[in-house]
């Protein structure tokens, strides 16, 4: 299968009202080439599934400035004021899951498991509208798998096939929401012929195209 894709075949797999998951920390890892064509296609009403709002120029905060996104699925917002002031005057809806809650319901909709069961939150707004469930005394607020139409990734390298490794802090998100996505995007660094199996972090299987810095 060709992995190798082009600015054209991207913009060909978006539509309106897609879920998109954004790999990255505070930018860190993020593909900022992919958000950047994003933007160049004008898709609105978008679901964004990333660990944090960005900065107000940079990561998904380049898509709240073009008012593209309907609702944020995010653990913070807090280096964005304009996601602050979007929600605020409830021009965009945010949804605010602890951080490793976040994650494993990531993890739960890769592993097609039903969710995930955490006391973090527990008598706060966060358990707001969730089932609660008792296990031995212990509450736990029960948290849906958390998956997406499209993810766009960062890694380091990829191979022929699309393995990919990362590269330090910049792997965070990036190989879990690799696996729960329909379609995954990967803007890698630099390809190579081989990769040496024990340092393969995503296996191909999961990566569907790849877009080259």
């Amino acid at each position: 299968m060709k992995k190798r894709t082009s600015k054209e075949e991207f913009m060909a797999l978006l539509k309106d009202g897609m879920r998109i998951m954004v790999g990255g920390f505070l930018t860190c890892g993020t593909p900022e080439k992919l958000i950047d064509w994003l933007v160049e296609s004008n898709i609105k009403d978008l679901t964004i599934i990333c660990n944090d709002a960005g900065y107000p120029e940079r990561g998904v905060g380049k898509l709240l400035l073009n008012n593209q996104v309907k609702k944020l699925i995010v653990t913070h917002i807090g280096t964005n004021p304009n996601a602050g002031k979007l929600m605020s005057e409830g021009q965009v809806e945010v949804e605010l899951i602890p951080q490793g809650t976040f994650v494993e319901q990531i993890r739960a909709y890769a592993g097609r498991l039903g969710g995930v069961l955490s006391p973090t939150g527990i008598h706060t707004p966060v358990e707001e509208g969730k089932e609660i469930i008792e296990i031995k005394g212990q509450k736990y607020i029960l948290s849906e798998p958390i998956g997406a139409d499209l993810a766009i990734i960062n890694a380091y390298k990829a191979d022929a096939y699309g393995n990919l490794i990362y590269q330090g802090s910049s792997r965070n998100f990036n190989p879990t929401m690799a696996m729960a996505a329909d379609k995954v995007v990967v803007l890698v660094k630099e390809r190579i012929l081989d990769l040496d199996p024990e340092v393969i972090i995503t296996p191909h299987p999961f990566v569907d195209y790849i877009v080259e810095v």
